[in-house]
């Protein structure tokens, strides 16, 4: 009996001090409830940063944007595949934007013709099937439709642009949009200061301090037209060039792009020089052979002195590419 009991304090003994030994050397742990608090929260701090970290670089690559019309969009840092549905796609060219869709309708003709010739066309108006089978990821639109805007919002983030702003507003916009500040301000710089040395030779040489200049364009459906911020009256009545006319300069106060008129009253609104945009549709072409041949046409002084100049309406653009096209034509076109 005393053996057995023996035996039995010796297995005891054994087991408590097994257990301990299993304590000692960290088999415990595991039942340390502040530990395993201390191992939960490790790992949900872990998670929380990796979350954060995501949506650090998530904010990284979008940018707020208010338009001119007063939509604020959430934009990509950096667009990779760009809509431009408005009427200076050569400003785009110029900074060298990656555009996969534009209003290509009538660009035969045009100064950036071969530079754009490989860009989808989103027609005129914009086809929505189009641009979206392009998948952008940003649409600019020259369109200041809601209705329109709202269904191209569903697609991409879509900015209202002011297509018949100055070229220098237009180019600051766009650097602003596109993180190209520095480039956009070194391209103004270069240009005014060619535009400026451009007008000064021909003030020099051809042209009378005070001149004024109008230009006018037909438009299917007998329709004449007095051009006032739209395309190349932009770059005639830049600062240092002609001077508008007084009801040309009424249209520009009124801040519109152009204005229709009758041709009996085309003596009101020309100036000392005119500029007759050819149009692309053929019976505006025989609309404007028609008024070149009319008697109110021919009395007008400019007429008389030999100051008219025709040019193909898709090359007289306001854009930055035909505006750097512009300043090597006009002094051709002026000193025949």
């Amino acid at each position: 009996m005393k053996v057995v009991n023996k035996t039995i304090a010796v297995i005891a003994l054994t087991t408590v001090m097994g257990l301990l030994l299993i304590w000692c050397t960290g088999g415990g742990k595991a039942a340390d409830p502040a530990q395993s608090s201390n191992s939960s929260t490790t790992d949900t701090t872990a998670k929380s940063s990796a979350n954060e970290e995501t949506a650090s670089t998530e904010q990284a690559s979008t940018r707020t944007y208010k338009d001119y019309k007063g939509h604020q969009v959430d934009i990509p840092a950096a667009p990779k595949a760009v809509v431009f549905a408005g009427e200076t796609t050569g400003d785009l060219i110029e900074l060298n934007i990656p555009m996969i869709g534009i209003y290509g309708d009538e660009l035969k003709g045009r100064v950036y013709q071969e530079k754009a010739a490989s860009i989808e066309n989103v027609g005129f108006p914009i086809n929505l099937e189009k641009v979206t089978s392009l998948n952008p990821d940003l649409i600019i639109v020259g369109d200041t439709d809601e209705k329109i805007y709202e269904q191209l919002s569903k697609i991409a983030p879509t900015i209202m642009f002011d297509t018949f702003g100055s070229l220098d507003y237009r180019m600051k916009e766009l650097g602003t949009i596109f993180d190209k500040k520095t480039e956009v301000e070194a391209w103004l710089q270069a240009y005014n200061k060619k535009a400026e040395e451009m007008w000064k030779q021909l003030y020099a040489t051809v042209l009378k301090p005070g001149e004024t200049a109008s230009v006018f364009t037909y438009y299917p459906g007998d329709r004449l037209f007095v051009m006032a911020r739209a395309g190349l009256p932009q770059f005639l009545y830049a600062e240092g060039g002609f001077k508008p006319t007084a009801p040309i300069q009424g249209i520009l106060d009124a801040n519109e792009g152009f204005r229709e008129i009758s041709a009996e009253k085309i003596n009101e609104f020309a100036g000392d020089r005119i500029f007759i945009l050819d149009p692309v549709n053929e019976e505006a072409k025989q609309s404007t052979e028609a008024l070149l041949k009319s008697p109110v046409w021919k009395t007008l002084p400019a007429v008389k002195q030999g100051k008219v100049y025709r040019m193909y309406i898709q090359r007289s653009d306001s854009d930055a590419n035909t505006r750097q096209w512009m300043l090597e034509e006009l002094p051709k076109m002026l000193g025949k």
